[in-house]
């Protein structure tokens, strides 16, 4: 036989990530991004007046996973490492479990939060790599199918450089080719940040360049792209561009554009996070997406999470008295987007949320 440089998946493997990666973009549902660190979480809670300890940090999540019906819009829940291990009320049932419960498939963060790139002007990169197999291995064991692994790049007079695109780009592939030889379904992270004072223009010729480089990357990695997904920004201007403010239309056709060009066909799907839009312009951007004329062969869908939590967090305020409302501001705003997914978005009175107008913009956001 001769050899080769190449080193493919066992085919046993390739079809498990694809059956996982083609659950998870199901025809309408997203996924549900509940990884806030212990300290971004801790930032959400005072926001409401609620301690950041674990205990309020569980009871949220289980009102979160607990909440019935989820299913019907949300595939896969992303969770942090403390989750994974903490129960419910009924002490025999981890939060995991109620996940389960509601066939919805658990995922993990597994990145280790962003650093600084030295030699570039204020730039970063992201940690974790080292012992990313063990911990693939220990979470693909505790019922984690896919993982998610977030870089950071950021558009300004002289970013981002070039060196940060290839670093974040070769970060991703590595990560995405570790994570798949322990079976777990690779979410590919890079995300372009709204902060800046960039137009929708910049914005899309940034993004295309960012992503025709993870994609090189992931193929000199012979990453199995059917059991890989794309979480990416949607094409926006900054938070702080001076034009007017881009229609839900320019949004959707610069992003969809962005995606033909850059995208492989063979890709499961693309989710988009919401990037600091508000509930509300997050779903009606994910509709314009689907709603834009052109080729569109992979699924469009959200992975969120401030734009799925904002009202919940305001409807609950650490009360147990308030669980019903905060799973029905929940329901509503997963409901609202898995229409959006479909491209069928219509606005009603009832999806009315307490924060859904709300500006959740973080600048230079960290996990």
């Amino acid at each position: 036989m001769a050899s080769s440089n190449y080193h493919f998946l066992p085919e046993e493997t390739q079809k498990e990530l694809k059956i996982i990666a083609d659950a998870i973009v199901a025809h309408g549902k997203g996924i549900l991004a509940a990884d806030e660190s212990t300290a971004t979480m801790g930032r959400r809670l005072l926001d409401i007046g609620v301690e950041n300890s674990e205990e309020m940090r569980r009871q949220y999540r289980q009102l979160l996973f607990s909440t019935e019906n989820l299913g019907n819009s949300i595939s896969g829940v992303i969770l942090f490492h403390e989750t994974l291990f903490q129960k419910a009320d009924a002490e025999e049932t981890l939060l995991v479990d109620l996940l389960r419960q509601r066939k919805i498939i658990p995922g993990i963060k597994v990145d280790k939060g962003v650093v600084p790139l030295y030699g570039t002007e204020d730039e970063c990169t992201t940690q974790g790599l080292d012992d990313l197999g063990p911990r693939c291995e220990q979470y693909k064991k505790l019922g984690c199918h896919f993982a998610k692994w977030r870089c950071v790049l950021k558009i300004g007079p002289h970013t981002p450089s070039q060196l940060a695109i290839q670093e974040n780009a070769n970060v991703l592939a590595r990560y995405a080719s570790i994570c798949q030889a322990y079976r777990i379904v690779p979410m590919v992270e890079p995300e372009v940040l709204p902060d800046g004072s960039h137009n929708i223009m910049e914005c899309q010729k940034v993004t295309e360049k960012v992503l025709a480089a993870v994609f090189k990357a992931l193929n000199d990695h012979h990453v199995f792209l059917e059991g890989t997904i794309l979480k990416v920004n949607m094409v926006t201007p900054g938070q702080a561009c001076k034009m007017l403010r881009a229609l839900p239309e320019e949004i959707g056709e610069a992003t969809l554009l962005t995606m033909q060009r850059t995208v492989p066909v063979s890709v499961a799907g693309i989710m988009f996070l919401s990037g600091g839009q508000s509930e509300e312009e997050a779903t009606v951007n994910l509709n314009a997406i689907n709603q834009s004329n052109g080729f569109k062969p992979w699924p469009l869908t959200f992975s969120y999470g401030r734009a799925l939590q904002a009202s919940v967090l305001q409807a609950w305020r650490g009360s147990a008295e308030n669980k019903g409302l905060a799973q029905e501001e929940l329901i509503k705003r997963a409901n609202a987007n898995r229409a959006a997914a479909l491209g069928e978005y219509h606005k009603t009175e009832d999806e009315e949320t307490t924060a859904g107008k709300q500006d959740l913009f973080v600048p230079d956001n960290e996990y």
